[in-house]
């Protein structure tokens, strides 16, 4: 989870919101890494995608068997789903997000029984530090937009 949340500050440092990700191993062994992109033009670019696709061209096959899957923030419904379409065992994640979280929070896809496949999920690990820079990020984010408005009017 520290490297999740260096990923996470990397993101926030530039202007995304700070969310980051790795993938690991069955020896716990960083694979795949990813940190919010969205802002920078890439409507798909979620810490997670990215780290997704990092592991699997790391060990050459799209099935991430095996793997664990750490986040700083209870990812998203398409982000849920890619962690099931790529075959990740378990994913943690250090704080749910009430209000797009699809690991719990709205809604469980990875655990939906529907499903082929199915994840392990472990939360809290870290959530304090994960939450703080979310906060800090948006309090940042809403005075810097009020300082804003307030000279352009």
């Amino acid at each position: 989870m520290a490297e999740a949340l260096a990923l996470a500050e990397e993101s926030g440092a530039e202007g995304e919101i700070p969310v980051g990700a790795v993938v690991v191993d069955r020896n716990g062994a960083i694979i795949g890494r990813g940190r919010n992109r969205r802002e920078s033009g890439d409507p798909l670019g979620h810490a997670e995608l990215y780290a997704i696709r990092e592991a699997a061209q790391t060990i050459g096959d799209w099935r991430l068997e095996g793997t664990t899957m750490v986040v700083t923030l209870e990812p998203c419904a398409m982000c849920a789903g890619a962690l099931v379409n790529a075959r990740i065992e378990k994913l943690i994640f250090a704080t749910h997000d009430p209000k797009a979280g699809f690991c719990g929070s709205l809604g469980n896809l990875v655990q939906d029984a529907r499903l082929n496949h199915r994840l392990v999920v472990e939360t809290g690990l870290m959530e304090e530090r994960a939450r703080q820079l979310l906060q800090d990020f948006f309090r940042q984010l809403r005075q810097r937009d009020k300082t804003e408005r307030w000279q352009s009017g």
